[in-house]
């Protein structure tokens, strides 16, 4: 599994339901470039247990992602009437009701064999037979993408291994803060916390006060 940080994030264009409701053909990433840092996040499977709670718990924060500039975006590999069909189950019911932001679908797994997270693999048995190893679904990954379009953080979890929110968040605190300031983060730093310079000097006046 290759790491993307430092690289052009993978560009697609693709099936998604945006604003919890409606279908476009040609969901991109390219509208964000230049204006919006963009957490990208892929889940296994719609109708599933563990996925709805990360779905939600990104939608609960949806609010302080939009006032630092970030947009949302979610993957996995059903379709987008599979996905229109969840947001329609209540919560109360395992659904997805009242998610907004846009769940792209990634049906030929392409995306996520480009951000290579896609669980499981194709191959040709001996008699020349296409088979495949594992299920086919997307492994719990995270891209924190800059304005530039360019992998700044990258996570990826294993299947049952729910993600913490507070972590992406404090994630895109740390690359607005370097953006801003020009100083690096140390270990376990949170917004409003001092960060330090990139010298040798700058680590030892850190680590002397911490």
């Amino acid at each position: 599994m290759s790491v993307l940080v430092g690289k052009k994030a993978p560009n697609f264009k693709a099936a998604a339901v945006i604003n919890g409701e409606e279908i476009v053909e040609d969901f991109s990433l390219d509208q964000f470039i230049g204006s919006k840092h963009v957490i990208l996040f892929f889940y296994p499977k719609d109708f599933t247990f563990v996925c709805p709670t990360e779905l939600h718990a990104f939608q609960s924060r949806i609010e302080e992602f939009k006032e630092r500039g970030v947009e949302l975006v979610a993957v996995s590999t059903d379709t987008e009437q599979s996905h229109w069909g969840w947001l329609q189950v209540g919560k109360d019911n395992g659904g997805i009701a009242g998610i907004t932001y846009p769940l792209v679908a990634d049906t030929n797994k392409t995306i996520s064999h480009n951000y290579n997270v896609l669980a499981g693999d194709f191959f040709y048995d001996d008699e020349g037979m296409l088979q495949a190893d594992g299920e086919l679904v997307a492994y719990r990954g995270l891209f924190l993408i800059d304005k530039e379009g360019i992998v700044r953080h990258q996570v990826v979890n294993d299947l049952p291994l729910g993600r913490n929110v507070d972590e992406a968040m404090r994630m895109v605190d740390a690359l607005q803060f370097f953006e801003e300031k020009g100083e690096v983060c140390p270990a376990n730093w949170k917004k409003g916390k001092e960060g330090m310079s990139a010298t040798h000097s700058g680590v030892a006046e850190y680590l002397a006060a911490n």
